[in-house]
């Protein structure tokens, strides 16, 4: 590589999930840095408007999807807009991810479902929806 990239990732396509803010933002950044388009698939409209900014200033192509990871039709949506923009999907980062801070005596059942529907459901959803595209793709 002549560009002095760690990673040449240009042409590829890369949703991160919770990508509007903190870690996933950083991912998001670091992608594009690297050359990949984005995905940025969160809740926060307007965090995401924002988010894309900065994002595009690396000279990608950046998309916002609204999206709440709880719900298995909007990752199918999410997979779906992903593809109508890009027509490719090389890259799943699931990062979005939720806590309950409470003292574990004090978590509910639904409490904690509601940590694993984010936490753990949502990433598997996620990447069965993606699998078929990248699978065809090689």
């Amino acid at each position: 590589m002549t560009s002095g990239k760690l990673f040449d990732l240009t042409g590829r396509v890369a949703i991160v999930t919770g990508g509007n803010g903190g870690l996933g933002l950083g991912m998001a950044l670091g992608l594009a840095e690297a050359g990949a388009n984005i995905v940025v698939a969160a809740r926060n409209q307007e965090k995401t408007a924002a988010a894309l900014s900065q994002i595009q200033a690396q000279g990608v192509k950046a998309i916002g999807v609204t999206v709440d990871v709880n719900l298995e039709s909007d990752i199918s949506a999410m997979v779906g807009q992903t593809m109508e923009a890009f027509g490719r999907v090389d890259i799943l980062v699931n990062n979005a991810g939720m806590t309950v801070r409470k003292e574990p005596q004090e978590l509910s059942v639904d409490e904690w479902d509601q940590v694993l529907n984010v936490n753990l459901r949502a990433g598997f959803l996620a990447a069965r929806d993606v699998y078929p595209h990248m699978k065809s793709q090689g």
